[in-house]
């Protein structure tokens, strides 16, 4: 069974039932106030139910058959009045054009005297029309008689009537068709606002469900509110868009992928056949002397611990971007450890002839958690990244490190010919190489910078990059640090 239908049903029970409810608490009330069902009938026909059926309503019938001159007796008239008034009956007699008779209630309310009909022929009976007279509200009959001196007269008897319950009987049937028009309106329109707040939105997921088996993710959901469907919309939403993300990832390592095999087969391919080429100049008798020999020998290693290196390069680097090469954190003093590291970059750097300059400002006295080992990959990687680079006379590598209360920053500066400013943002993704041509004389591996890009988001750090061409580039290092004490 559908939702739609279903929910047609509840609202047709929640017609239905209050209906039938109302209608037996109605019988119930009948029951118990009317004695039988045969009184509602009367009860809504009569307007002078306290009169007309009474014995009182009865004598007066036949007085007026048998002895009209009665109705000319004040003290009967008076006995008949109080009977009446226990129903909250009144009674009048006018006798040709004068008011002999009235009850004390009514004989001066000048509007009911004034409006009483006129006389029309001996027998003539008449229920009138309930209406105001003053402020009150009255059910009058009037029965004319003819008396023994052949005067006509008149004997009216009043019912004074509540304007509520007067009104509610009179306009029950409208009243009550309205009020079933208005349920049936109103639980109608809920019906149909109801189907529409459910319908639309289940409709809604529909769609997006078949979207997502044809595979077509890239739509939104346009589900609200914040009932159950609305929360289930949102939840539909947040799944599709993390679908659409992982396909888009999943995609984005794809592609990087086939760009690793492309790049390792390439800069493997290069020394491999550079170690053919010696190899069979070696067989072929090209090296026809041990020196040629002994030269070809020593390119041959160079090449191959060239392939070894890459390889090792390739290996960190997949083992840190998988996350499973673990690390190895103690405290280290900032202080002590730039020195130390400085001292030892000084001396490598004498070697290649490139001037060292160092500005560690004073108060660098905080505490790091870093993995020394890694941190120093870091460190020769970017001085290495700044040395294949360097072509100038006069070479100069210049170290400043200070530290801002909760990090410690590290600019490393070299005067090299800088990184063109299209090239600078991706100077830290994997095999990126500003000198395309993959020489690693020259470029390297196009690892080291995206090695010490994992290093340092592994030690909740940063590494950026700053370079204007021609003047040299500079690699600002961020890592938290803590101050001992």
């Amino acid at each position: 069974m559908s939702i739609r239908l279903k929910l047609l049903i509840s609202y047709a029970a929640m017609l239905v039932v209050p209906l039938v409810l109302m209608i037996v608490t109605a019988l119930l009330l009948v029951f118990v106030f009317r004695g039988d069902l045969q009184n509602l009938k009367s009860l809504y026909e009569r307007q002078l139910e306290g009169i007309e059926d009474s014995d009182v309503h009865y004598l007066i019938k036949n007085t007026i058959a048998d002895n009209p001159e009665l109705l000319t007796d004040t003290r009967y008239l008076d006995e008949l009045s109080n009977e009446l008034q226990a129903r909250n009956g009144f009674i009048a007699v006018r006798i040709g054009d004068r008011l002999l008779y009235a009850s004390e209630q009514i004989k001066d309310n000048a509007d009911l005297v004034s409006g009483l009909s006129p006389f029309k022929h001996r027998g003539y009976r008449n229920d009138a029309p309930t209406r105001n007279y003053g402020n009150d509200l009255y059910a009058m009959k009037q029965f004319d008689f003819v008396t023994a001196d052949q005067r006509p007269g008149s004997l009216f008897l009043l019912n004074k009537v509540d304007p509520l319950v007067f009104y509610a009987r009179k306009y029950f049937p409208s009243l009550f068709i309205a009020l079933v028009v208005i349920l049936v309106l109103t639980h109608s329109l809920l019906t149909y606002l109801m189907s529409k707040n459910i319908i639309h939105p289940l409709h809604e997921l529909r769609r997006a469900a078949r979207e997502i088996k044809e595979g077509n993710l890239d739509f939104r959901m346009k589900v609200g509110g914040n009932d159950e469907i609305g929360q289930l919309g949102v939840a539909f939403e947040e799944m599709r868009s993390r679908i659409q993300d992982s396909l888009r990832i999943q995609k984005q390592y794809e592609e990087n992928r086939k760009e690793l095999v492309s790049n390792i087969s390439h800069d493997l391919k290069t020394p491999i056949t550079a170690i053919k080429g010696y190899v069979d100049g070696i067989l072929e008798g090209v090296a026809d002397s041990p020196e040629k020999t002994q030269k070809y020998m020593k390119t041959i290693a160079a090449k191959a611990e060239e392939m070894d290196q890459l390889i090792d390069e390739l290996f960190l680097f997949s083992k840190l971007d998988l996350k499973s090469i673990p690390f190895s954190f103690e405290n280290v003093p900032v202080l002590a450890f730039l020195r130390d590291w400085t001292e030892d970059l000084q001396f490598e750097l004498e070697k290649k002839s490139v001037r060292l300059e160092t500005d560690i400002r004073s108060g660098t006295d905080g505490v790091m958690l870093v993995d020394r080992d890694k941190l120093n990959r870091v460190l020769t990687n970017v001085i290495q990244n700044s040395l294949k680079y360097m072509e100038k006379k006069d070479k100069i590598i210049a170290v400043e490190a200070w530290d801002d209360g909760e990090q410690l920053h590290l600019e490393i500066r070299d005067n090299g010919p800088g990184i063109d400013a299209e090239a600078l943002p991706y100077v830290f993704d994997r095999f990126y190489r500003a000198e395309q041509s993959r020489n690693t004389d020259t470029g390297g591996s196009g690892l080291g910078l995206a090695i010490a890009k994992q290093i340092m988001d592994g030690h909740g750090g940063d590494i950026r990059a700053e370079s204007q061409e021609g003047e040299g580039t500079t690699l600002v290092l961020t890592l938290p640090i803590r101050r001992e004490g």
